[in-house]
């Protein structure tokens, strides 16, 4: 790589790059070709990504302000700067999303009989109805806060939306502000108006309002004898990151608690949104009472809170939602089905277990188009219920919240056989609930760890150890994605399920080294983070490098979520210079810059953004024709190679590492789904001139075919 190029031309900010991800999100909800209700979660999408940046990233650079640090990022920005380029960049997308959920989602929902209203909107029918609804439903739980000098401005808690009102005393004329907080936890954001009360033919399908429209035009009641003299909304996010000590588990729970407690109500303000057209006295008292600065305040045209626009997706209309998609059970676990066993759909001369499975071939499972039920969840199924299984081990990071994986390991536990869990209590936003499934386990016998000290567990690892023939094999699973039902439905993951000794000793060592004290700084296939992944993937990068210079057929392709990472990024520079052809597939943040002259012309970089979230991780090296390919839980970031555990594991079947191949071609050969990343950082959508080739869609219909086929 030219040695006098700056840092700054080679390195993209990571902040903006997250942005200029969610905007693709946004394109999703904006996109005319997206089902209407699909059109709806996009944007709801784009706005929980939006709260939880300014919770944890906005924050951190707003705590570094403040702290009057004024280090650099990679790209040459304090952190003043980025704060300002955050704003600048934000500003019309926010517009953008805000004049598509009032000029057209709203309008074409209602061309399709699905209207949601505003409260003047309502015929008198319908108005008598809704505030019918809000004394006998709402009311009862509302608690309004005046704020005077016998009453200090009330505490507003994280992501609550509130009304501000001001009140005027008929007898004396004062006018007085009060608050109102909206409950959203306890009540839907929508609230629905039988459809007979439209005056409207024919009539609607459905017909809802927003809540807080409901309790801002029936203040009246929540003051009786006050005059209401104008309301408006506002919304606050607050700094929710958890700053937690290297300590112990024990203590370590304990401190959990205790921040999540805080977290619950919100550090200091990050941001401060309100309706457009609030008036400055309100708005000063907000910004006064809040200690909110002029950079905090979002003035939004429209509706706030649009994060809530999932609760739309509820409504029973399936032509305006993408087909559903079920997945299949993997082609060789067709017969390995324990519930197809005892309910008779197949005899028991056909029936395998999944261990006999497994011994004759590894597995690559693909969700959601291989059902995770149907493999992961069964093999820990078996595994609990195999009178063969000495011992179970697994890492929980982000567990659903009724979950079969855990219903297993406890049953385990029952049936006599050594279990261990490891439990990631610092899973961001998923800390309360690991934290009761830590405590439930542990009382049902369960062995529970909660990793290393100074590391976030991020390896997504299960390892079973059962007795044949008077010795030990280990059978395992190793995946990219959580042990999660839920989200194996949502997000597109990779995982194998193999017996191979030297692999299974190496989980063996490196669950050791999670629940011990052993110091493991070699293994011999699995790479893991922060002993051997970094090295190992920068040598084969390295190797790449080399086989370009001698003239040999070099070629590297990865699919990941994020690429962030500096030494990574140079080395790829370095590869692209000597003539390695790099292939990237990055869903999120890419700090890379691809097609620059003399620096990247040979690095091309995609982002697929579709109905399933990609959330797998592929590695593959052309090694001069003997491809290797990887596959593990690891971004190319700084956290996953240094300062997590990670797994990365080596696919060495030659027809699973050209299956891999196959689906990293389908993912570039996408012109439907996929983001073309140009030479300034920016993404443009690809355009199908004829055939429209997109690889979910494409993969979903290859699954299907092979599921006709096997029945």
């Amino acid at each position: 790589m030219t040695k006098n190029i700056k840092k700054q031309t080679t390195y993209i900010n990571r902040e903006l790059s997250w942005i200029e991800f969610n905007k693709r999100v946004l394109a999703q909800a904006l996109d005319e070709r997206t089902p209407l209700l699909e059109q709806a979660k996009f944007s709801a999408i784009f706005s929980n990504n939006l709260d939880e940046f300014f919770m944890v990233r906005v924050a951190s650079l707003k705590t570094q302000v403040e702290a009057g640090i004024t280090k650099k990022s990679e790209d040459g920005k304090t952190p003043e700067q980025q704060l300002k380029d955050i704003r600048c960049v934000l500003t019309p997308l926010l517009k953008k999303q805000q004049t598509h959920y009032v000029k057209h989602l709203k309008s074409n929902l209602f061309k399709k009989n699905v209207q949601l209203l505003d409260y003047e909107e309502l015929n008198s029918r319908q108005k008598l109805w809704i505030n019918n609804y809000f004394q006998t439903a709402i009311f009862p739980v509302l608690t309004p806060l005046a704020v005077d000098p016998a009453h200090p401005f009330p505490f507003v808690s994280n992501l609550s939306l509130n009304v501000a009102a001001m009140i005027i005393d008929p007898e004396t004329n004062q006018r007085q502000f009060a608050r109102v907080k909206i409950p959203q936890k306890t009540m839907d954001r929508f609230i629905s108006i039988p459809t007979e009360f439209s005056e409207i033919e024919p009539k609607p399908i459905h017909i809802c309002i927003p809540i807080e429209q409901v309790v801002g035009f029936n203040l009246n009641m929540l003051f009786p004898g006050m005059k209401i003299e104008e309301h408006y909304f506002f919304r606050v996010t607050r700094d929710a990151d958890l700053e937690l000590r290297d300590i112990e588990a024990d203590d370590l729970m304990s401190a959990l608690e205790q921040g999540l407690q805080k977290r619950r109500i919100g550090g200091e303000v990050v941001r401060l949104e309100v309706s457009e057209k609030m008036p400055k006295i309100i708005l000063n008292l907000l910004m006064e009472g809040m200690a909110v600065n002029a950079e905090d305040l979002y003035q939004v045209q429209g509706f706030l809170g649009l994060d809530e626009l999932f609760s739309l997706t509820k409504i029973n209309l399936p032509n305006l939602k993408i087909e559903s998609h079920q997945g299949v059970t993997h082609k060789s676990l067709q017969n390995s089905q324990r519930g197809l066993l005892e309910d008779g759909s197949i005899k028991k001369e056909e029936f395998k277990s999944i261990f006999s499975i497994i011994r004759r071939e590894d597995l690559l499972l693909h969700h959601p188009y291989d059902l995770f039920t149907t493999s992961v969840e069964e093999f820990i199924n078996q595994a609990a219920d195999d009178p063969m299984v000495m011992g179970i081990k697994m890492t929980l990071y982000r567990i659903s919240k009724d979950s079969p994986i855990i219903a297993a390991l406890i049953r385990a536990a029952e049936n006599g056989k050594q279990v261990m869990a490891l439990v990631e209590l610092k899973a961001r936003f998923d800390e309360d609930n690991n934290i009761q499934w830590a405590k439930h386990l542990e009382q049902s016998g369960v062995h529970v760890v909660y990793g290393v000290v100074g590391l976030k567990t991020h390896t997504k690892i299960a390892l079973v150890v059962r007795k044949e023939k008077e010795r030990l094999r280990s059978y395992f699973h190793i995946g990219t994605g959580n042990y999660n039902s839920k989200t194996s439905k949502l997000y597109t993951d990779l995982s194998l399920l193999s017996a191979q000794p030297e692999l299974g000793q190496d989980l063996v060592e490196l669950f050791n080294y999670l629940t011990g004290f052993s110091k493991q700084q070699s293994y011999r296939k699995l790479l893991v983070a922060p002993v051997t992944l970094r090295e190992r993937f920068e040598s084969l990068i390295r190797r790449e490098i080399k086989h370009a210079k001698n003239g040999k057929n070099a070629h590297i392709k990865a699919k990941m979520n994020s690429l962030v990472d500096p030494n990574i990024i140079n080395l790829l520079y370095e590869a692209s210079s000597t003539g390695v052809k790099i292939d990237l597939i990055v869903r999120g943040m890419c700090c890379l810059y691809p097609g620059r002259k003399e620096i990247s012309e040979n690095i091309k970089v995609i982002s697929i953004i579709g109905r399933f979230l990609e959330h797998s991780r592929i590695f593959w090296f052309a090694n001069n024709g003997k491809p290797e390919a990887y596959l593990g839980s690891a971004d190319w970031m700084r956290r996953n190679l240094d300062r997590r555990v990670e797994a990365v594991t080596p696919i060495h079947s030659p027809k699973l590492s050209k299956e891999l191949e196959e689906l990293l071609s389908l993912y570039f050969n996408d012109n439907r789904e996929a983001w073309v990343m140009q030479s300034d950082g920016s993404f443009i959508q690809r355009q199908p001139e004829t055939e429209i080739r997109c690889a979910q869609q494409q993969l979903i219909e290859r699954w299907n075919k092979q599921q006709s086929k096997n029945t």
